[in-house]
């Protein structure tokens, strides 16, 4: 806490030169007075600093009626603190408490207007974090005594600063000023936005406007009109939708929030998160400005729709380098055969962008390149002689396909059966041949990805039957005779198709399923099925290869430890095979974290997915206040934090600012997606959504959610469990795996 009883504070005045300075005035005092001196709309006022800050003797003691363009000592020390507990001084007061009463007099008109004394500390309000709302405002200050207490108040929220906030600058003094100005009766009040910071759009302006102040808004309790405007004013939509007649920001209005947004940008260097309010005699006047923060990424005008529907089934995990590199490349290499063969692109694209990658170690598809997705013009495709062209060459030879694929899939099952079978034990085989035979794995993965790829589309589903039903059916009839997994995997293959591929420990099978069915052996599979079947064989294989590979570096003291062999890349296990080591920095290489389920289709801004906005929002979404996309576990602020929390609010209370560092998403019943609170959240990269109905309803502790804080969506996460659910995790674990992208 500050010690307030015993600070010296100097009398700044906002017309003063000094105050200019944040390191002295603190940001938002320093920022009002460079606006005030560019002729923005600034009301008149005072900063008091810390008289350590200054050079006392060198302060002329004066104080204009505006609040001064000089400076004065003065202090809120002993015998203020005797002025305003009762103890009257004895004589007169001293000089430094003339001082101050005079500048406080002048500027309430003793007492007769009311007053707003603000924090203006050294931590907030930067270009790379605002800290939004953290410190204390205190409204409608009357009498010297409420004054001094508003002083007070505000001088101890600086205790509120979090640990390393304020990124260098100078907080010797405390980091903390107070700033005095007038109160404003406003019959409209505001936050306006010179970019948009949810989109990431810098030539859109937008604008959350109520009746009255705008702390109703910044304090989240309201969510006010917004309206979205481009910089030369035209009016793109408004949320909620207005009578024309009875529009809080009309459009002389709205011309001069332009204009000051663009005067703001043009002093302060960038577009700025403004605070405003119309008087009774409708003057505009400024009340904050600040750099806006955390402005999301935006992708490049044709970067690629990619989302995880067509591989999430195979990969639903992060990948580690070598995962991605044993079956992510093969299955990418393999797609792009058989796009090619069907036409569905042009050969040239395929070699440069493949249709499936990894992003935040997550398996994305080209959702346009695999079908997943409509083209962006339908109509340019008529036009366009090349892809019909294209597809002619193609239909002749995927006529050939569908002749001859049922016979090269059955060889090539064979084959990699055949394979398999003649395979000895891991432990038995040299370590050449170990690398032979991963290596042999990653070229078959092609073919059975293309040839599987191709099936789908030629042959259709045949009989209907699954990998997936096939394993159930024989889990169902064999698991009461075999609880052991490892063993049951042994006598029944098929059961590997319920299991993910991983190089790390294999989870564990599902508990026994209802009967639903006899198992009918592998062969009556369909053809895409036996293909599928065969690629996680395959990916078995390989991995217990590997994990032989490992545990063979381990004991040379090569590895540290047999798991890490998943952060190499293939091509570093293969030099390490030819004699020439592991890479020097192996050691401080760290397994790809766990994060969050990527949205359904999204684009890459700065190697980040950036979720479409395509769809129309729901009646039961909310507004998207930034953060990117999240998911993890429905957390209502009690009781043990989710290790992957979502937490679900009534309203963006900023006493909530301490609980948003790791959250995975902030999901509120009501508040704007310009409050303090939401701007804290972007900064944090936690996603939100607010004005979601009924969220606290809908969303009870430990449901999993996921968050766009772009389109405001939240939706259930529905476990798509295969055969009876899992038991619970001992001791209370949590089972989330989901984090904030």
């Amino acid at each position: 806490m500050i010690g307030v009883e015993t600070d010296r504070l100097v009398v700044v005045g906002l017309e003063a030169r000094r105050a200019r300075d944040p390191r002295l005035a603190g940001a938002k005092a320093a920022h009002l007075a460079r606006a005030a001196a560019v002729g923005l709309p600034v009301l008149p006022g005072f900063v008091l600093v810390p008289a350590g800050a200054v050079d006392i003797e060198s302060a002329p003691h004066a104080v204009t009626p505006s609040g001064g363009a000089a400076d004065a000592a003065a202090t809120v020390g002993a015998a203020d603190a005797a002025a305003t507990v009762g103890a009257a001084p004895r004589g007169e007061p001293p000089h430094e408490e003339r001082e101050l009463r005079r500048a406080w007099r002048e500027l309430s008109g003793d007492g007769a207007r009311p007053l707003v004394v603000r924090c203006s500390s050294a931590w907030e309000d930067a270009a790379d974090s605002s800290l939004a709302g953290l410190f204390e405002t205190v409204l409608d200050v009357r009498g010297w005594s409420d004054f001094t207490d508003a002083v007070r108040r505000v001088l101890r929220s600086a205790g509120r600063a979090p640990t390393g906030a304020a990124h260098g600058a100078d907080t010797s003094h405390g980091g903390m000023a107070v700033l005095v100005q007038p109160m404003v009766r406003a019959t409209v009040g505001g936050v306006m936005f010179g970019a948009d910071p949810m989109a990431g759009r810098r030539d859109r302006v937008v604008i959350s406007a109520v009746d009255g102040g705008p702390d109703r808004l910044v304090n989240g309790s309201v969510q006010g009109v917004r309206y979205h405007l481009t910089r030369h004013g035209r009016q793109v939509h408004t949320e909620p939708g207005e009578p024309r007649d009875a529009r809080l920001l009309t459009r002389a209005r709205q011309l001069r929030l332009l204009r000051l947004a663009r005067d703001a940008q043009r002093e302060f260097g960038g577009p700025q998160d403004i605070e405003f309010a119309f008087d009774a005699e409708d003057r505009l006047w400024l009340f904050q400005t600040r750099p806006i923060t955390a402005m999301p990424p935006r992708p490049a005008r044709r970067a690629r729709l990619l989302g995880p529907g067509p591989v999430a089934e195979t990969f639903p995990g992060v990948l580690q380098p070598l995962e991605e590199d044993l079956w992510l490349v093969p299955m990418a290499h393999g797609l792009a055969v058989a796009l090619d063969i069907a036409g569905a692109a042009p050969r040239r694209r395929l070699r440069r962008l493949p249709p499936v990658t990894t992003v935040e170690g997550r398996a994305a598809a080209d959702l346009r390149l695999l079908g997943a997705a409509p083209p962006t013009h339908r109509l340019l495709g008529f036009l366009n002689p090349a892809p019909a062209a294209r597809r002619a060459t193609a239909a002749w030879r995927m006529g050939r396909v569908r002749t001859t694929l049922p016979a090269l899939a059955l060889d090539l099952m064979a084959d990699v059966d055949r394979y398999l079978s003649e395979l000895p034990a891991p432990a038995q085989m040299l370590s050449g041949r170990l690398l032979a035979a991963v290596s042999w794995g990653r070229t078959v993965l092609s073919a059975l990805h293309a040839q599987e790829s191709l099936a789908g589309a030629v042959l259709g589903q045949g009989s209907g039957a699954t990998a997936v039903g096939e394993a159930l059916a024989v889990l169902a009839e064999a698991r009461a005779d075999e609880p052991d997994d490892a063993r049951l995997i042994a006598r029944h293959p098929v059961l590997l198709s319920l299991l993910p591929p991983a190089l790390g420990p294999r989870p564990p099978l599902p508990g026994r399923p209802a009967l639903t069915g006899v198992p009918r052996g592998t062969a009556v599979l369909p053809t895409r099925e036996g293909l599928r079947l065969r690629v996680r064989w395959v990916q078995e294989m390989q991995t217990s290869m590997v994990r032989e590979l490992a545990r063979r570096l381990t004991a040379v003291e090569l590895l540290d430890d047999p798991d890490r062999v998943a952060l190499l890349r293939w091509a570093e296990l293969t030099a390490a095979g030819d004699g020439k080591g592991l890479p020097a920095d192996l050691r401080e290489r760290l397994p790809r974290p766990q994060r969050s389920e990527l949205p359904a289709a999204f684009r890459l801004a700065d190697g980040l997915p950036v979720a479409e906005p395509g769809r129309r929002r729901a009646a039961t979404d909310g507004q998207g206040a930034g953060g990117g996309f999240g998911s993890g576990t429905a957390w209502h602020g009690g009781g043990e934090r989710p290790r992957f929390a979502v937490l679900v609010v009534r309203a963006l209370d900023p006493a909530l600012a301490p609980l948003l560092p790791g959250l995975t998403g902030l999901v509120a019943e009501t508040g704007s997606v310009l409050s303090h609170l939401a701007v804290l959240a972007r900064e944090y990269q936690v996603p939100t959504a607010v004005g979601v109905p009924d969220a606290l309803e809908r969303f009870p502790d430990g449901t999993r959610l996921t968050v766009d804080g772009g389109t405001g969506a939240v939706e259930v996460v529905r476990m798509s469990a295969v055969g009876a659910p899992p038991a619970a995790p001992p001791d209370g674990a949590d089972r989330t795996e989901g984090m904030a992208s």
